[in-house]
């Protein structure tokens, strides 16, 4: 049986990849993935106020984090690290807020994100 170079290839990317290489395509796609989240960003964010405004909703109804004061933290250490929506972190020891994670998993450096 003949195969063309493409059903090679997809064999080899499908079959005979090796860690190294899953772990590029996994960045590669992340890279992708969060590039394609800012694109839609605006829009998703326009749609929302849009709707907001239609049915009187404020922010207050969400009941969300500006519910509290803004910028407050639950840690009395002062904010070493900024994240992309405004989130403070102070970097201390435990798991790691999921911003953090999500801009490591994308291959960003936390000190990106320092204040």
């Amino acid at each position: 049986m003949q195969y063309n170079q493409t059903e090679i290839q997809y064999y080899q990317v499908t079959f005979m990849a090796t860690y190294s290489e899953l772990m590029a395509q996994a960045q590669a796609l992340m890279a992708q993935a969060e590039q394609a989240r800012k694109n839609e960003l605006s829009e998703v964010i326009a749609d929302i106020k849009a709707k907001m405004k239609q049915y009187g909703i404020t922010v207050a109804d969400l009941g969300g984090a500006s519910a509290r004061k803004a910028g407050k933290s639950k840690s009395s250490a002062p904010a070493k690290y900024r994240g992309p929506n405004g989130e403070l972190w102070a970097g201390g020891p435990g798991r790691k807020p999921q911003w953090v994670r999500d801009a490591l998993a994308a291959g960003k450096s936390i000190e990106d994100f320092r204040i």
